[in-house]
């Protein structure tokens, strides 16, 4: 490829004619060609790129100005000076050029493009790549380049991933920008001609795969000097002096010459938005003032890890979509293997484990390397575990990011201890140095490492790569003879991955042995030693889903019972305990005040499937003492849409009135579904059945009416679909309600839609009816309610549910009615229908108008209306709704105003963590 490139800085665009010479090393004719246009993918809100953003809850990319956004706009093709049809290929693929050539193209000929075209380039707040605040240039992915043909075409579009499959390709780049910008690059400069206030650098490569190109102002680039490779780098270095960071890349560039062989360029860049793109997540990210490990070790990491991807990147050929987990597992096989060797000693924790308080956590026992595993399994203990070899733009952020790429460096070194003899750690070294430039796939590793022991290796292709299967054994049984031990291993799992037994003294390794994979039960017979205890994968080498269940003593009565171990705040899970949780924690309500109080609880930082949690308060305003309890069971069944089922019984003892307490008691059952093929779709079914039970206090001195009955019992089934994004949200419910003295039934519609002007509209219809009623003659508080539900249930965070004056009581919460105006007829006794929606003014500011008709006993349908300015400052989370007009006439007008204002606060902390954890998950 024959690159000239013209920047205009003051548009922000690049002018290129472009010349491509393109060889059919296939057997087959091609008469059509594709070309990769990753720089238009950011044309359109309706993109691949802009789909994801979505699906992700990135609201920077739609809401961004139209000239932030890039495009390419192509004025020819040419082949031998005759233009060529050419078109972009569907909607789906915008990004991708299909040509039609001249002629067809025989096998083991070439063909040659010259094209022209103009690349718009995008603001760099979408995806770190494109133009900066401040008019500088970080690019990737940049020109046009062709798709790869190896029998089929491999192409498809920008998703942020970083991974376009590009062929080996040489690169004469020339390249023409202001002389007062630096051009940054892999590639090797040949001349630069200055002419007037530009200047013109010729860049040139052979095998080049990605060509990242910056044109900076300010050049903090420096170049380190190696006996393997130079490393030009932009990534912070921790204040470390030039020595050091010399000492360190040094040291870094000898373990990748020394694993991975000869790198085949001379330089390699690593720029910090590579950094950003793949960190070192962890206890690292913290803030400098609370970050626990040495700034030597901290940047000795950084550049080690970023180091590698680019290695692979640049000297592997193969598909990263498709077969992503063979750079990910050998990027951080490699990682933990340089960790090993360099710092054995370092700990999760960093300097912070040998701090008293933190040492008594289970965290500040554990190896560096051990946070692989555990954020592996983060994903497995909650369903949300993928197959590493799912193509990447499948995955779960959580996924992409972290988990796949731990549980495929993971695996390797699973296979690595199971096969023995280094087999693995010196068969990927092999690999790497002798497929080097070579076109490869996932297969063709597999074929290589099988051919490397006469072990049987289904178990880790067929069930570790390919399926989300988890490991979990248990030790069910031992029988002592004369001279030896009959163990029986029960596989909780339906798979064959093998496991280790130790055979342990004093905590101390005796012997260790692998145990082939089995399905259901197998018995064993071991020599009889001096051991004390029996233990399975006590070197957490196996990825295994429960170790709680990994040991059996061999003396006494053979008992199993852990101790009892009482920790203050969450840890990680300690298997030879029963671990016991207590941390302090403060609720508010305004009639109990501010709570402080004590929480007991078993929750670890991996799920568990049975928890329980107490909480006892003490109310400083009512003095008395209230909490919570709840006892739950969660099980999640894997390949199934069925993500979870949960069992629970839940009671609260809180003031619901100045000085009057109420008690629930709700055992439950609910049900999650998703689609377990698609976790990426947001799409879930929620089934639920309950039993409310509530018992409420009376006033004795008569102050306070009590509203309906003071004990009732409520049997509540709903079912609901919730699909969400940031363009388009989709709600139903349906809600049945049963009593000894009413029943009711009600169903919900939400729509919302963001278009693509950034004008948000929003519809949502209530409906309900009651089967029975015999309470309305006595009070509404079972009835429908227009615009605040009296909440029998305790469903709704009310910061003050009874209250009828002052602030409190003018927040909303919407839920039945929708209604934001409090009219002379609230509630409905015998069937409501309302409409709600609202629709953008300008940015946040949107107005809203409610429409429905009530009916009650004895009383005629009503006709009900509300309208007013909504500010949707944080959507669901903090809005205002300023009433204007409704059955009350021209509310902005009339006395107390301010008190007519109703507004929606979240601060439910667990709430508010799903408007970030919902990218991720």
């Amino acid at each position: 490829m024959d690159i000239n490139a013209v920047f205009n800085t003051n548009n922000h665009s690049i002018a290129i004619t472009q010349n491509i010479t393109y060889y059919n090393n296939s057997n087959k004719v091609l008469d059509t060609i594709y070309l990769n246009d990753w720089s238009h993918s950011y044309s359109s809100k309706t993109s691949p790129l802009a789909e994801r953003f979505a699906d992700e809850f990135k609201t920077v990319f739609h809401f961004a100005k139209n000239e932030d956004r890039g495009y390419t706009a192509i004025t020819s093709i040419n082949q031998d000076n005759n233009g060529l049809f050419f078109d972009r290929l569907d909607k789906k693929h915008i990004d991708v050029i299909k040509v039609a050539l001249k002629e067809p193209l025989q096998p083991k000929s070439s063909y040659n493009l010259t094209l022209n075209y103009i690349v718009q380039i995008p603001n760099n707040k979408f995806t770190r790549y494109g133009v900066t605040d401040d008019g500088q240039y970080n690019l990737r992915f940049w020109y046009i380049t062709p798709a790869i043909f190896d029998g089929t075409w491999h192409y498809y579009s920008n998703k942020d991933l970083d991974d376009l499959y590009l062929p080996k390709s040489d690169v004469n780049l020339t390249v023409t920008y202001p002389k007062s910008f630096t051009p940054i690059s892999e590639l090797n400069t040949i001349e630069n001609i200055t002419r007037g206030d530009n200047v013109t650098t010729v860049l040139q490569g052979k095998d080049v795969l990605t060509t990242k190109f910056s044109l900076v102002k300010n050049n903090d680039y420096k170049t380190v000097e190696t006996d393997f490779f130079n490393i030009k780098s932009n990534i912070d270095t921790e204040d470390l002096d030039p020595a050091e960071v010399a000492i360190v890349t040094d040291r870094v560039t000898q373990f990748i010459n020394k694993n991975l062989g000869e790198y085949p360029h001379d330089k390699m860049l690593l720029t910090w938005i590579d950094y950003k793109k793949d960190p070192i997540y962890g206890l690292n990210l913290l803030p400098d003032f609370i970050r626990p490990f040495d700034d030597t070790f901290q940047y000795e990491l950084k550049i080690l890890k970023t180091a590698l991807r680019s290695y692979l990147e640049n000297t592997l050929l193969i598909n990263p979509r498709k077969d992503q987990w063979i750079l990910d597992g050998i990027q951080v096989y490699y990682l933990m293997k340089y960790v090993e060797e360099n710092y054995p000693n370092q700990k999760i924790l960093g300097k912070l484990a040998s701090i008293w308080g933190v040492r008594a956590f289970h965290a500040s026992d554990l190896e560096f390397n051990d946070q692989y595993p555990f954020l592996y399994m983060h994903m497995a203990r909650t369903n949300l575990d993928q197959p590493l070899d799912m193509p990447k733009d499948s995955l779960l952020k959580f996924n992409k990011n972290i988990s796949n790429k731990y549980k495929a460096a993971v695996g390797l070194n699973y296979l690595d201890d199971y096969i023995g003899n280094k087999t693995i750690e010196n068969n990927i070294s092999k690999f790497v140095k002798t497929r080097k430039m070579k076109p490869i796939s996932a297969l063709d590793f597999e074929n290589f490492i099988r051919n490397k022991t006469n072990k049987n290796l289904d178990w880790f292709f067929e069930d570790y790569v390919s399926t989300s299967k988890k490991i979990d054994y248990r030790i069910k049984r031992v029988k002592k003879t004369e001279d030896s031990l009959e163990i029986t291993i029960k596989n909780i799992r339906d798979n064959t991955m093998p496991i280790a037994l130790f055979k342990l003294k004093n905590d101390t390794v005796i012997s260790k042995q692998w145990i082939e994979g089995f399905k259901g039960t197998k018995k064993i017979k071991v020599e009889k030693t001096e051991a004390d205890q029996l233990a399975l994968n006590y070197d957490n080498v196996a990825p295994e889903f429960n170790q709680r269940n990994n040991f059996k003593k061999l003396n006494g009565f053979f008992l199993t019972n852990k101790p009892l171990q009482f920790r203050l705040f969450k840890d990680i899970e300690d298997p030879n305990y029963s671990q016991v949780f207590f941390m302090p924690e403060f609720e508010y309500n305004f009639y109990d005040g501010l709570s402080p109080g004590l929480k007991l609880y078993n929750k670890t930082i991996l799920t568990k499937r049975f928890n329980y949690k107490i909480s006892p308060k003490f109310g400083v305003k009512s003095k008395q003492l209230v909490g919570s309890a709840s006892v739950s069971y969660s099980a999640r069944p894997e390949n199934s849409n069925n993500f979870r089922t949960r069992y629970g019984i839940s009671g609260n003892y809180y003031n619901y009135a100045p000085n009057l307490s109420y008690t629930s008691f709700t055992p439950y059952i609910d049900f999650i579904f998703r689609d377990h093929k698609n976790l990426r779709d947001n799409k879930r079914e929620y089934l639920n059945f309950r039993y409310v039970n509530i018992d409420r206090e009376v006033d004795p001195t008569g102050e306070f009416e009590t509203d309906g009955e003071p004990k009732y019992g409520v049997f509540n089934a709903r079912y609901s679909i919730n699909d969400r994004n940031l363009k388009e949200t989709k709600y139903f419910n349906i809600d049945l309600q049963l009593s000894k003295d009413f029943g009711k039934a009600s169903t919900t519609l939400e729509f919302r839609t963001l278009t693509e002007k950034n004008n948000q509209f929003n519809l949502r219809v209530f409906s309900g009816i009651f089967l029975y009623n015999q309470t309305y003659q006595d009070s509404d508080f079972f009835s429908f309610a227009l615009d605040r539900p009296t909440d029998y249930l305790f469903d709704y965070d009310y910061l003050g549910r009874s209250e009828e004056q002052g602030l409190l009581s003018q927040q909303l919460i919407i839920a039945e009615g929708g209604f934001k105006s409090k009219l002379e007829q609230p509630y409905a006794n015998q069937w409501i229908t309302t409409v709600n929606t609202s629709a953008t003014l300008w940015r946040y500011i949107m107005a809203y108008g409610d429409v429905g008709v009530i009916k009650s006993q004895n009383l005629s349908p009503k006709f009900v209306y509300d309208s007013g300015i909504r500010l949707n400052l944080v959507e669901d989370y903090f809005e205002i709704y300023l009433p204007v007009y409704s059955n009350l006439g021209w509310e902005i007008g009339q006395p107390n105003y301010d008190q007519k204002i109703r507004f929606i606060v979240t601060l439910s902390p667990q709430t508010l963590l799903g408007l970030f954890t919902r990218r991720w998950y």
